[in-house]
């Protein structure tokens, strides 16, 4: 996936995919059931096997990949032996390096690719592999940068791409078969203009039928390595599916791999549309897609790499989904894709994984990824806990999902708390207790006054942010298109979504068939600064005239604010 810039490509295909997987009928998830139980209880093919030992696998993202001179164009440093051993010590079995070799590659008729580059390429893949990881190299950007052209420059793009592969396997026939290639990453055809989707099929067929040819004819150990082939988009449609498994049963190859890549039901990926929590509506997409997947290769002996998962909005930055909505989504996404036997291959492109630093961004999501990988965590309905100011403190009541697990304790920081005294545990609802609360919160202070930490007999454990509040306060502004930010005391609340809408009650701004508009993309708090940021991206689809809008809060608070845009210039009046 392309990290660096934004592609309404893409979402408009994830939008696709998402409606097509909210039709999946009972009958398959009941198909689903009885072909997991046959194939768990046969010994797993060689594939298979090494799929699993894959699992977990990471993606070095937005380095080798960046599109322009070399691989820190896109902010990433160069990439360094310690930081293949450290996400090695991790726990990481696999590593996904993508590679756009476009910048590199010479012109026809030999489409020689530059020396340097290529002995790059092989220096970082070397360390993965001393590193004892199993590896991933593809054409990366290449996707949409030149071989989306292909319908209406079919003979150079073909000649490129089988030069490029050529020259790929040459140098790594070589290297152990924990190398394998990816023939390329997300594959579409929609800059070149092709609309028909038999067309992009059969030029998707072409490409990875071409790929297969030149590596199991190019000698050493490409005549067995893995290949791995993605569907359309890497989507997890049907269709797409459907189509990319007639291109593995014609070639008939027991050392392919099929991949999809995953980044959530998308209104919640990228939090628009009211979508701010992980529901059951977000739980079934992840269910019906890979339910989908699951019929469409491993029930049929076709192992499956998820080559790419997260959340799209972690684009814009990782804080556009609400913390402990965001856990939950990646605890069931690894719960569920360990069931169903997939190798999932985080997508990071240095949010996540210090390049320098060595140390995770979220600690507490790394301790959820990791412990899925083994088990299942347990959850809660909110891991944030309001208390509003001078208002009486009453018990609070928070609904655990154990998902099998049994509670054992309760902390404040490293001060275990006293079960009946500070608070109450019966069956899934935990209980805390207003003294307890009254003496967390004693100072008076607005925002979070204590973090409560419960910890099960397995998994990773589930914070409860205490937080004292009161209703936020908006002020007047004024500003640009360009510049515009409205002051915010924010109280101790945490802004959760904005919705727009003209004076007539029209939706406005972009995607203007929701009135909620997408976080971060076209507002964002800034609580360092205490302001709530209007983007330009907002107010370039956005008419001149009275815009309503209304900011809601995580504790529910839902505050209006009026602004008026005339060209260039934005004025802000706060409701009284």
């Amino acid at each position: 996936m392309m990290k660096k810039n934004r592609k309404p490509v893409l979402s408009l295909t994830l939008v696709t995919a998402m409606i097509l997987s909210l039709f999946s009928s009972a009958m398959a998830s009941a198909a689903t059931d009885n072909s997991e139980q046959a194939s768990t209880s046969a010994a797993p093919s060689k594939m298979q096997a090494y799929v699993n030992a894959m699992e977990p696998g990471w993606n070095l993202g937005n380095s080798l990949d960046a599109v322009g001179e070399d691989e820190t164009a896109w902010g990433n440093p160069r990439i360094t032996k310690e930081l293949i051993q450290s996400i090695a010590s991790e726990g990481y079995n696999s590593i996904r390096i993508p590679v756009t070799w476009e910048a590199h590659i010479g012109d026809a008729p030999d489409y020689t690719i530059d020396a340097a580059y290529m002995n790059r390429v092989q220096e970082v893949v070397n360390w993965a592999l001393d590193a004892d990881l199993y590896v991933m190299i593809n054409l990366h950007h290449d996707s949409w940068r030149w071989i989306s052209y292909m319908e209406k420059d079919h003979d150079n793009v073909l000649a490129r791409y089988n030069a490029a592969w050529t020259q790929i396997a040459d140098k790594f026939k070589d290297a152990s078969d924990k190398l394998m290639f990816e023939s390329v990453n997300e594959p579409r055809f929609s800059e070149g203009g092709t609309t028909d989707a038999a067309i992009g099929y059969r030029m998707l067929d072409e490409l990875n039928t071409s790929f297969h040819k030149i590596i199991r004819t190019s000698g050493g150990n490409n005549e067995t390595r893995p290949l791995v082939l993605p569907t359309m988009h890497t989507s997890s449609a049907q269709p797409d599916l459907d189509a990319l498994n007639k291109t593995i049963q014609k070639l008939n190859d027991s050392n392919i791999i099929a991949t999809v890549h995953y980044y959530g039901f998308w209104p919640f990926s990228v939090n628009i549309a009211g979508n701010t929590t992980y529901n059951e509506e977000v739980q079934k997409d992840i269910i019906d897609t890979f339910d989908r997947v699951y019929n469409a290769f491993t029930a049929k002996g076709i192992p499956v790499i998820v080559g790419e998962y997260g959340l799209l909005g972690f684009d814009q930055h990782t804080g556009v989904i609400e913390q402990g909505e965001k856990l939950k989504f990646f605890e069931f996404v690894g719960h569920y894709l360990r069931q169903k036997q997939m190798a999932t291959m985080l997508w990071d492109n240095g949010q996540h994984f210090g390049r320098t630093s060595f140390t995770w961004s979220d600690q507490e999501l790394f301790n959820t990824m990791q412990a899925s990988w083994t088990g299942r965590s347990s959850t809660a309905e909110t891991d944030l806990v309001y208390l509003k100011q001078n208002e009486a403190i009453q018990d609070k009541k928070v609904k655990l999902n154990l998902n099998g697990n049994k509670f054992n304790s309760l902390k404040n920081g490293t001060t275990p708390l006293v079960r009946g005294k500070d608070y109450t545990i019966r069956k899934d609802v935990l209980t805390l207790k207003s003294n307890l609360l009254t003496k967390l919160t004693a100072s008076g202070d607005l925002g979070v006054n204590a973090t409560l930490t419960a910890g099960f007999n397995q998994g990773a454990d589930w914070n409860f942010n205490i937080i004292k509040y009161d209703t936020p306060t908006l002020s007047d502004a004024t500003g640009t298109t360009s510049a515009f930010a409205i002051p915010t005391s924010f109280n101790g609340n945490q802004l959760a979504t904005m919705e727009a809408t003209y004076a007539n009650g029209e939706n406005a701004g972009p995607q203007n068939w929701t009135s909620f508009k997408e976080f971060s993309y076209t507002f964002s708090p800034d609580y360092d600064r205490n302001v709530i940021e209007l983007k330009p991206n907002f107010f370039n689809e956005t008419n001149d005239g009275e815009v309503n809008l209304k900011f809601h809060f995580w504790n529910g608070d839902v505050i209006n604010y009026k602004i008026t845009k005339n060209g260039t210039s934005v004025v802000g009046v706060a409701s009284k």
